[in-house]
């Protein structure tokens, strides 16, 4: 016959049992955890930089390209076409005040300057011919007018012999008629005379003025050859480095050509060049943050340049520094213009993360897990970007470049 079983021994199994599926439960439990480890996407902390929100002060910039320049530079070009006769210098040297550069070919500026100097003594002779000339019909006329008076002086004594004798009737009135004339035709040619001399004078006159005056043309000319002349001797026209030289001997230049170059030594400025979307945020004597590998110089804004070619537009940066021996002519920089600027605002540090202002997606990170929320982010300097709202400070966010899971809603983060 069956027995019962002993209720120790079913209080035992059902214990057993329980137990066995708790630890089954558990077991369940501890693989989907694992599983879900496995297969949940994680970066490692290594691989991303994080960024704790914080109060601080924070610049908006307008970011642009600049190259540095220098503050003084002139160019000599050629007075005319030529031709370079010999080289003395080489680019890249320092060159004094007044050190001969290079000399031109010279021989058509001196034919020229020759031919020029033969006219002047041509018109000089001119002027000299016309005055001599003007003093022989001065005393030409003169001798004419000194017989005129004296035949004047006898025509008259003749008139008044003639009226006397007249009034004793010894003259007839044809005589004395003839005596009156003679008298008026000898004043109308001394007056003619006199007449003349003046006009000679005047035609004279006026012939040597043109004279003169094509003399002073014909001089101004020479000043100007002679100038011509010395530009053939290409020199420095202050101390400085010689950055352009033309140096072939023998090579051709037109009137105008650019054949040196000399810049100013160490004092120097930068020009950026900026898209003209930002156009309407730059002003003059703007603060400006000039940079190149790590180092940082402060400057101002000093000219903004009034016309926009293909979409950009240039400025003029002074710097603090100008003298700063870090500075190489033609060096390339990193300018920041700041537009505006503020203090204990809520800030982050700059990364790849974000892209401009305004509502920008972002991972924060807590208790090893990055979930993805919304900031909505103001200026930046580069630095420093302004978090205007989506966080408080001390909150940590991902700021490098968070591309690889951006279509995630949480990453886990591995050590």
């Amino acid at each position: 016959m069956d027995q019962a079983l002993d209720p120790v021994f079913l209080r035992r199994r059902k214990h057993i049992r329980l137990a066995a599926g708790a630890l089954l439960f558990v077991a369940l439990v501890a693989a989907c955890w694992g599983i879900n480890r496995l297969l949940r996407p994680s970066v490692a902390a290594s691989d991303i930089v994080v960024s704790t929100v914080r109060k601080g002060d924070v610049a908006s910039t307008v970011n642009a390209s600049g190259v540095v320049i220098p503050v003084h530079e002139e160019v000599v070009a050629s007075p005319a076409a030529s031709r370079v006769f010999r080289v003395h210098a080489k680019p890249g040297q320092q060159v004094k005040a007044g050190e001969l550069l290079l000399e031109l070919d010279d021989r058509d500026v001196r034919l020229a300057l020759d031919a020029l100097k033969e006219q002047l003594a041509q018109q000089e002779n001119r002027i000299n011919l016309l005055k001599l000339e003007l003093d022989q019909k001065h005393k030409t006329l003169a001798s004419s007018i000194e017989l005129l008076e004296l035949d004047l002086l006898s025509a008259r004594a003749r008139q008044e012999r003639n009226q006397k004798l007249r009034q004793s009737g010894l003259v007839s009135g044809e005589d004395l008629l003839a005596s009156e004339l003679n008298v008026k035709r000898t004043e109308i040619q001394l007056r003619q005379q006199r007449e003349q001399i003046a006009d000679s004078r005047r035609a004279t006159a006026g012939s040597i003025d043109a004279a003169n005056l094509q003399k002073a043309i014909l001089t101004k000319q020479i000043a100007q050859q002679e100038r011509l002349l010395a530009q053939t001797r290409v020199s420095a026209p202050f101390a400085g480095m010689l950055t352009t030289l033309v140096q072939e001997e023998g090579a051709s230049v037109a009137a105008g050509q650019l054949l040196a170059r000399v810049s100013e030594m160490n004092n120097y400025r930068v020009e950026a060049t900026l898209s003209d979307f930002h156009a309407r945020l730059l002003t003059p004597s703007q603060k400006v943050r000039v940079e190149q590998n790590g180092e940082i110089l402060a400057g101002r804004v000093h000219t903004i340049l009034p016309e926009i070619q293909n979409g950009t537009v240039k400025l003029l940066v002074d710097l603090e520094q100008p003298h700063n021996p870090l500075l190489r002519n033609k060096m390339r920089v990193d300018v920041n213009i700041v537009t505006e600027q503020k203090t204990g605002a809520l800030v982050l540090d700059a990364g790849a993360a974000f892209n401009g202002s305004g509502p920008q997606p972002a991972f924060a990170v807590r208790d090893g897990v990055a979930r993805k929320t919304t900031l909505q982010l103001g200026g930046g300097d580069g630095k420093l970007v302004e978090v205007l709202s989506g966080a408080r400070p001390g909150e940590r966010f991902i700021v490098s470049d968070t591309k690889a899971f951006a279509n995630l809603d949480s990453i886990r983060i591995t050590n």
